[in-house]
């Protein structure tokens, strides 16, 4: 669930494309996210953190 943001947030989200990360991970801990050729890894951690790595 994305909450409702306000003030310099917000205007940052009206101008990009905004997922959440659950859902990019259907579910689980880890989704690929491929730009150029190459694979990233995006993983929430147990304290519900992200992680992005090559």
């Amino acid at each position: 669930m994305i909450r409702a943001q306000t003030g310099p947030e917000q205007s940052l989200l009206a101008e990009a494309a905004c997922h959440d990360a659950r859902d990019l991970t259907e579910g689980g801990n880890t989704a690929y996210i491929v730009l150029d050729g190459k694979t990233y890894t995006l993983r929430i951690t147990r304290a519900d953190k992200l992680i992005l790595t090559k």
